[in-house]
């Protein structure tokens, strides 16, 4: 079995999804320490003036301490409509432009107030979308037990060795922390997975790479961004 670990991110750049879409099986690592200033609860779209503009369901507060699968969000603040409002500009310009806003509107009619919970929903709309049928976990309702690591390789190691997974997908960004031969002695197959950079066309600006899914979405059909998903390179 193939398995891919990231923690929930909020509508996730292509990256993602092409890890979701490699795997067997994507779990959603949802119990480690939140840090502010990362994916969790937001990213980015585009500006008409080819800016970046961040995109986010408002969490309540926490404690410095809080983990991921605790964090709750703040829906006083209409952050739905926003992220609508959002993209308006969008409607000149994109060709998908209603296709995804009917997407966007199924997704938020979804009531809960967890942040892992949300994210694992719109993956999971997304994925239907894109034709992608990975099945997605959150590894906190697994109720699988672990050995418990002694560093920061060693969750995705202890994952896979409990759940029988002989082969291990990362970004490529794992590499400066992952010993390989760790993997190598427990018969885990580690591989990084290296996306090819694609450009599309965007708002008549320079290109800006790694936005949320929902930019790409706006402007490529589903059979374009498959094909993009499979542009990569395993090393």
């Amino acid at each position: 079995m193939k398995l891919g670990i990231m923690q929930p991110y909020f509508f996730p750049y292509i990256g993602y999804f092409a890890l979701i879409k490699q795997t067997d099986e994507f779990i959603l690592f949802d119990t480690p320490q939140f840090i502010r200033h990362g994916w969790i609860e937001r990213n980015q779209i585009l500006k008409p003036n080819g800016e970046r503009l961040y995109i986010k369901a408002p969490l309540k507060k926490h404690h410095r301490d809080t983990k991921i699968k605790e964090l709750v969000i703040n829906d006083t603040q209409n952050w739905r409509s926003k992220i609508l409002a959002q993209l308006v500009p969008y409607k000149k310009v994109a060709p998908n432009y209603w296709k995804v806003i009917k997407l966007l509107k199924e997704i938020f009619e979804y009531e809960t107030t967890s942040i892992v919970e949300f994210n694992l929903h719109s993956l999971r709309k997304v994925c239907d979308y894109l034709n992608v049928t990975t099945p997605i976990k959150i590894w906190s309702e697994m109720g699988v037990s672990i050995e418990d690591a002694t560093a920061p390789d060693e969750w995705a190691l202890n994952i896979c060795k409990a759940l029988g997974a002989n082969t291990y997908y990362n970004p490529m960004g794992g590499t400066s922390f992952f010993d390989r031969s760790k993997y190598e002695k427990a018969g885990i197959d580690l591989k990084f997975m290296e996306s090819q950079a694609v450009e599309y066309k965007q708002f008549p600006n320079e290109f800006a790479p790694f936005l949320s899914i929902i930019d790409l979405m706006m402007f490529c059909n589903v059979e374009s961004i498959n094909e993009m998903m499979d542009n990569f390179k395993l090393h």
